[in-house]
Parts: C-alpha cells; sequence; structure tokens
C-alpha cells in the first residue's frame, strides 16, 4: 500500500514538474531549427507563476461554471495522467481503468473547455468551442483506433499490461502493421495537442486558432491552470506513445536499480518525440480548417487497417 501510495506521487510530481519544461524543449528546438534564438528553456515555468499570481478578471456574463472548469480540467487531464505509465509498466491508477477511461477523460475536460469558451458569451469563444467540437467528433475516434491496434498487439485494453507484454516481446511485434501504427497515432498526438498541422499553439489570429480561443476570457490564475493543464495533457500523450510503441526499456518492477535506468531512457525517448514534434511543425504549415478532417480521418483508416492486419495475422 505505502508503495502504491509513494509512486502514485512521484508521477504527480513529474507530471506536473516535467509538462513545462517539455514544452520549452519543443519551443526552443523550434526557435533554433528557424535560425531563431528563442525562449529561454524554462519561460513555461515562468509564465505559468506569473499567471497565477495574478488575479482573475471575469466577465460579467460569466456563471460559476468559467471559475470551475479550470480546476476540473486540470484535475481530469491529471487523472488521465495516472492512467498512462511513464518508465515503469505499474501504473498507479491501472486498476481503475484502462485505455477507453483515458480517452473518456480527455473528452470530458474537451467538454468542459467548450462549455467555458461559451459561457462568456464571446464571439471568439463560441468560435473555438464550435471549432474544437467539431475537431474532437474526429479525433476521438481515431485515437480509439490507433489505441485498439495496439490493444490487440498487447492482447489487454490496461495500458500498463500493454506496454509490459510488447516489452517482453522485444523486436518480435515490429511488422508493417506497427509501422502503419505509429504513423496513425503520431496524426493523433499532433492533433490531440493542439500543434501543427492541425492547430497552432503560438498564435492569437482568429483563422487558426482553435484551443487559443477558449481561452481568450480567462486570466490570471484561471489561465496559468488552463495553460498548464494543455501542457500536462501533451505530456501524457506522449507518455502513451511511448508506452504503446516504444516500451523498450521500461521498468518491469519498482526496484531502484530496475527504475533509474528505464527513467533515464524514458527521458532520451521524451526528447527525441519533442525534436520530432518540433520538426513536424517547422517543416509543415497549418492546413486550412476544413481539411483537417481529412487529415485524421487518414490516421483512421491506418487505424483500420491495422486491425485488419492484426486480425488476420
Amino acid at each position: 500500500m505505502m508503495q502504491t501510495v509513494l509512486w502514485t506521487t512521484i508521477q504527480l510530481v513529474l507530471l506536473v514538474v516535467l509538462a513545462p519544461l517539455l514544452q520549452g524543449l519543443i519551443k526552443k528546438t523550434k526557435a533554433r531549427l528557424q535560425n531563431r534564438i528563442g525562449p529561454p528553456l524554462l519561460q513555461s515555468y515562468y509564465d505559468i507563476g506569473k499567471a497565477l499570481q495574478k488575479d482573475a478578471v471575469i466577465s460579467e456574463h460569466a456563471s460559476w461554471l468559467t471559475r470551475a472548469t479550470p480546476y476540473i480540467v486540470w484535475a481530469t487531464i491529471l487523472t488521465a495522467g495516472l492512467l498512462a505509465p511513464m518508465f515503469a509498466v505499474e501504473t498507479p491508477l491501472g486498476f481503475a481503468g484502462d485505455v477507453l477511461m483515458l480517452v473518456y477523460l480527455f473528452g470530458l475536460a474537451r467538454f468542459f473547455t467548450a462549455l467555458a469558451g461559451l459561457d462568456s458569451g464571446s464571439a471568439f469563444g463560441g468560435m473555438g468551442s464550435s471549432r474544437e467540437m467539431a475537431i474532437g467528433a474526429i479525433i476521438e475516434p481515431a485515437l480509439l483506433l490507433a489505441l485498439f491496434g495496439a490493444c490487440l498487439a498487447g492482447k489487454t485494453t490496461k495500458i500498463g499490461q500493454i506496454a509490459w507484454s510488447l516489452a517482453e516481446q522485444q523486436w518480435d511485434y515490429v511488422d508493417p502493421a506497427y509501422g502503419l501504427a505509429v504513423l496513425a497515432m503520431l496524426v493523433v498526438v499532433l492533433a490531440e495537442t493542439g500543434r501543427i498541422p492541425v492547430d497552432n499553439p503560438d498564435t492569437h489570429l482568429e483563422l487558426t486558432m482553435i484551443h487559443e480561443a477558449m481561452l481568450l476570457e480567462y486570466s490570471g490564475r484561471y489561465l496559468g491552470l488552463m495553460m498548464w493543464a494543455a501542457q500536462i495533457k501533451q505530456l501524457v500523450i506522449l507518455n502513451l506513445f511511448i508506452s504503446l510503441f516504444f516500451p523498450w526499456g521500461m521498468a518491469a518492477d519498482m526496484e531502484f536499480q530496475s527504475l533509474l535506468p528505464a527513467a533515464l531512457l524514458y527521458g532520451i525517448k521524451l526528447v527525441v518525440l519533442a525534436i520530432v514534434l518540433a520538426v513536424v511543425e517547422t517543416l509543415y504549415a497549418k492546413v486550412r480548417l476544413f481539411k483537417a478532417p481529412t487529415l485524421l480521418s487518414s490516421s483512421m483508416a491506418l487505424s483500420l487497417l491495422v486491425i485488419i492486419l492484426r486480425v488476420v495475422m
């Protein structure tokens, strides 16, 4: 019991602390690729800390929902983070849910964020909410199908058990279906984290922003919590990607001699993925809004092909 509580606390702290660092690494890498100096690596910590220290200004038309949403979203994303392993196959809340629960938690956070965008009566908030729900209606099936391909390989829906099963197989499960599943999941990662080519997290232009439009009415500590939650969600998605497609080297037990090398390898995987995201955002422009469903539909088609191949093989 004490070991479970300790591991839950450690993973919570890592999710909260590493998320802004990952965001800073992606921004720094993008800047270097574009021949710019870019913001400091720790800039995300400064931004969140500065926002949390300020008082919030709320629209007089907003209800309690606007004030409650940042806390609901932050807690929901953290709960989802405890369902996905980091560098050990054991997950703190693995007994309480699986990949379906994780997708539902993401959907819950999206639902409250969209409601908060509508709550203030802002035109930008309504626009962002409508776009978010339209894109979300395609992202969630694409995410589920991509995860089901990994579930078929691991023969379970428990994320930790899938990671352990795939890690035990070493390179035996790497086949054409695996390559297609990686591509399908990579598209979902870009979409779910609100990055180019689906969304642009660095813009405030009305024609391009989706997630940012829903946060325009937020300020102070509420804005800080929403920014923090988005960064934690990005880390959780990458943890899920690593656990299901690159699980090699994950610790199978909670002994120190197993956790230390697994943590170091996990850090390397996370840095590589951050660089990949930065490269993709640098090489590609944001697609037009009505073409985003086509991109996500291609991910769904790849996932369906993976499921067919897994069943046949």
